[in-house]
């Protein structure tokens, strides 16, 4: 989440009249998040999401998103929903861009996670990608292999101005995954970008996924290895194989991944690695001034793909196979 599009009052309420969500009391921006420009909202009823969808996201991929969302709920799975206006309609326009009121969902993101909250973020992004079966809208992934590349390209002729010597170990790197890369493993939705800001907790206890704007179909342990870059490593950098073991048996509890899926999760960890470094290191290069956004450091994902290359095998990131 974050803020590229600022709003007016008057453009805010005139927005909301379109909807049955009572009168605004109050809004600011959320600044967390690198996508799209997201305000949370209180009304006279509930607090409420706003979502304005940036230049990146595609909005023939709207359907999608929000379609998603519904499916998930209907089939038990707690996340934010889209809230219809007046016509019925999921999507209206405000400032120039496309936009959607979500629903609020209880719950804090957390600092801290231990290896308890690790386990049940296992279990959850393996609870959703049973209940994404049968979600019939297709999204292929653009930030794989093909979009990796595309992003290097836009980045790679001032990489240097964030480490020198980049060149030299990304363009190895990305012809290394292209070359290795699994291809007939089991795949479905994936949320693509499950970080501790898009799961929250009450207490110890998960309350709900959120932020599914870079969902999309692509392998299923993939996604577990997003899981392990964004959860399992410490602050300094070191990977934490309690909270790995934790997070990977969690998601077993629920769906059990296949022995290819085991197999690959070094290479699929390199890959999420890679993946995160380039989007950061084109945002860190390209966002504007005055955004209201947080900029994420590329180097931690740099540190964390460096590190993938050193494992052989998933035993290594806490999973002992029975």
């Amino acid at each position: 989440m974050a803020v590229y599009t600022d709003i007016t009052e008057d453009e805010l309420r005139q927005f909301l009249s379109q909807y049955d969500v009572g009168e605004l009391t109050s809004y600011k921006g959320i600044a967390e998040g690198v996508e799209n420009s997201n305000f949370l909202l209180h009304t006279t009823k509930d607090p409420l999401i706003l979502t304005l969808y940036e230049k990146r996201v595609e909005k023939s991929d709207l359907p999608f998103f929000l379609g998603l969302m519904q499916h998930l709920a209907d089939k038990g799975l707690s996340c934010p929903l889209p809230l219809p206006r007046k016509d019925g309609e999921l999507l209206g326009e405000l400032s120039g861009r496309p936009a959607a009121l979500i629903s609020f969902l209880e719950g804090m993101w957390l600092r801290k996670p231990e290896a308890k909250h690790c386990r049940e973020v296992g279990k959850a992004l393996a609870a959703m990608h049973v209940a994404a079966e049968g979600f019939d809208i297709k999204r292929p992934n653009a930030l794989s292999l093909e979009g990796w590349k595309v992003l290097w390209e836009k980045s790679e002729a001032r990489a240097d101005e964030v480490e020198s010597g980049l060149k030299d170990e990304i363009d190895p790197e990305i012809a290394f995954l292209a070359a290795h890369w699994p291809k007939d493993l089991p795949s479905g939705v994936i949320h693509a970008d499950l970080f501790q800001d898009n799961v929250f907790f009450l207490g110890d206890e998960l309350s709900g996924l959120i932020d599914f704007y870079f969902a999309c179909n692509d392998l299923l342990a993939y996604d577990v290895s997003i899981c392990l870059n964004a959860w399992c490593f410490e602050k300094d950098g070191s990977y934490n194989v309690t909270k790995g073991k934790a997070l990977l048996e969690g998601y077993q509890s629920v769906r059990q991944m296949s022995e290819a899926e085991l197999e690959a999760m070094p290479i699929l960890a390199r890959g999420s690695a890679l993946r995160f470094f380039l989007t950061r290191l084109y945002d860190w290069l390209t966002t504007p001034a005055g955004a209201l956004v947080v900029k994420k450091d590329p180097l931690e994902y740099l540190r964390k793909l460096r590190f993938h290359r050193s494992i052989g095998h998933v035993a290594e990131y806490g999973l002992v196979e029975e």
